[in-house]
């Protein structure tokens, strides 16, 4: 994605459709100038192992339809409580409540200017 406003946009439709499939708290921060490897995070928290599963059917099923190609596979597990789908300039967390604590990325990229936000919560 050549384009920033472009891509600006297409990372706010990614929050707003994991915030459509009961994706909590979700946040999309632009952070190119404190993050050499990407350009902006998407941040969401799932309730349950069934819930990441459906909000990375949802994100694949987009990500396909904008011929988005994700860079390797998904980094982490279910398991572990988060994974990462690294799309080259944006990266999307789905996190677990307490690994999203326990991490807390949107205080280590505080300066990141908030692109979408929804404070819906369980």
């Amino acid at each position: 994605m050549a384009d920033t406003s472009r891509r600006t946009e297409t990372v706010a439709e990614i929050a707003r459709l994991l915030d459509e499939h009961r994706g909590e708290e979700t946040v999309a921060l632009d952070i190119r100038e404190m993050s050499s490897w990407t350009d902006y995070f998407i941040i969401s928290t799932v309730r349950s192992s069934a819930h990441l599963g459906g909000l990375l059917k949802a994100l694949y099923g987009y990500l396909d339809a904008h011929a988005i190609e994700p860079l390797g596979s998904n980094r982490r597990s279910a398991r572990d409580g988060w994974v990462l789908v690294d799309c080259g300039d944006f990266a999307v967390h789905l996190m677990d409540r307490e690994v999203r604590e326990f991490y807390s990325l949107e205080r280590l990229y505080f300066r990141g200017e908030v692109i979408a936000h929804s404070s819906k919560s369980s």
